[in-house]
């Protein structure tokens, strides 16, 4: 799926981005949690997956708020009530009559508002770690007080935009030394508004307070939360669950404030069913497969020893030999990965293996040596491409097998023991971002 296109709607003098992604009779409007860049969000692969999986029950419709992202920038004050007009501009201009709410953080706020005083307009009401009022107050008392929020605006302020960010650490404890996650979440904040920008958003919630319109939402009601998040105290989830009628609640495990992140699938789910009676309609096919990296290595080194005319002759023979390979045992060439290949084989490991080993051969043929990882797992179909964890273990033994050398996990060696195939076993290993520990087994020529 490629990202949507950017559209423009008015409301009350401001122009509001938007979005829509997706078809089909249900839609789904998001209201972000405080700030956002609508074309950003598909940049970072675990949201632009998520947001791909909500765009499988109906339409989704997305829009930045107004003072950040692509909407208008500078305006003057407004109020929740402006945010909900906002809002239904955006609804407006997608021609949605009636649309079903997911809000996150701070869109909490506008999506009770919107059910209560719009319910005309609003099919049902989803909320993830979404909260009824911001700061502290006697009956309301785990709430941050407004000094102690001001207080965290500042720090958040400090490191607008920068790599090492304290708001990572809280909204996402368990990717939080993750660089890919950080360089994402850094432009995000530099594209969706500046220092003093995102100041004046965050001061302007220092003191809100929706909780007397709970009593008047009467549309069907999801509240989830995950239990040990840090970022917002999971009593606010509680709140909103105890004081809408009817509602159901969620608490999940883990401690990631993101939905996008830790179990997201687990959120997915139970939105999916709550919104459409369904359960796993939405989401990527998942098939079983080996799946093989390759990668020529010293490949620097090879380059500026040849020169670049040389350099490019050889990959080319090299690219033919391995695509031959494939094509000769049945793999399905994914794409080229660096100097390498990302390849898939269905069935028993057996054919990968023998591939694997003829592209080896066919390498030190050519002068180079080649490194191959393989593991056999549930992959995530998206389009021509292939994800789930089963890519990233594949990718991860690859990094660590040696010159000339066929590495593979022990799914592969447990699937194919007693076969034709000889092994030495490397150990165990552990395999970056991915839980526990992994025996590896080198294939033996």
């Amino acid at each position: 799926m490629t990202a949507p296109s950017t559209r423009y709607t008015h409301s009350d003098g401001a122009t509001i981005a938007y979005q829509v992604v997706g078809e089909g009779p249900l839609d789904v409007l998001f209201l972000p949690g405080w700030i956002s860049q609508i074309e950003q969000l598909w940049e970072l692969p675990a949201l632009r997956r998520f947001l791909e999986r909500l765009a499988g029950f109906g339409r989704l419709i997305l829009f930045d708020r107004r003072g950040t992202g692509l909407s208008d920038r500078i305006v003057g004050s407004h109020s929740l009530e402006q945010e909900v007009r906002d809002a239904l501009a955006v609804l407006d201009a997608a021609g949605s009559e009636r649309a079903a709410l997911f809000t996150y953080l701070l869109g909490g706020l506008v999506g009770i508002l919107l059910a209560a005083e719009h319910p005309q307009r609003v099919g049902a009401l989803v909320m993830y770690a979404s909260i009824a009022r911001t700061a502290w107050a006697p009956d309301y008392d785990w709430a941050l007080t407004v000094a102690e929020r001001e207080a965290l605006v500042e720090r958040n302020v400090r490191g607008w935009g920068e790599l090492d960010n304290e708001g990572l650490r809280t909204l996402a404890p368990s990717m939080a030394d993750d660089p890919t996650l950080a360089g994402w979440l850094a432009r995000m904040q530099r594209l969706a508004a500046s220092p003093g920008e995102a100041r004046a958003v965050l001061q302007a919630a220092n003191d809100l307070d929706v909780r007397e319109a709970l009593e008047r939402v009467r549309v069907p009601t999801l509240v989830m939360h995950r239990a040990g998040e840090g970022g917002w105290d999971v009593r606010h989830s509680r709140y909103l669950a105890e004081r809408i009628a009817g509602a159901r609640y969620v608490e999940l495990e883990g401690s990631d404030s993101f939905p996008f992140l830790g179990d997201s699938e687990g959120i997915l789910e139970e939105i999916e069913v709550f919104l459409t009676g369904r359960r796993g309609s939405g989401g990527p096919a998942r098939t079983l497969l080996t799946v093989m990296f390759t990668d020529i290595v010293d490949a620097t080194a090879h380059a500026a020893r040849l020169g670049d005319g040389r350099w490019r002759d050889l990959i080319a023979r090299h690219d033919e030999h391995v695509r031959a390979e494939l094509a000769r045992f049945g793999g399905r060439e994914v794409k080229t990965v660096g100097d390498g290949f990302l390849a898939t084989f269905e069935g028993p490991p057996s054919r990968a293996l023998r591939c694997a080993l003829a592209i080896t051969r066919a390498a030190h043929e050519l002068g180079v040596e080649v490194r191959v990882g393989m593991h056999t797992g549930e992959c995530e179909l998206i389009g021509e491409d292939v994800g789930g964890m089963a890519v990233h273990i594949a990718a991860r033994v690859s990094a660590l097998a040696s010159a000339g050398e066929v590495l593979v996990s022990g799914t592969v060696f447990g699937t194919v023991v007693g076969g034709p195939f000889a092994f030495t076993d490397r150990g165990l290993h552990e395999l970056k971002g991915v839980p526990g520990h992994w025996p590896l087994f080198a294939l033996s020529a």
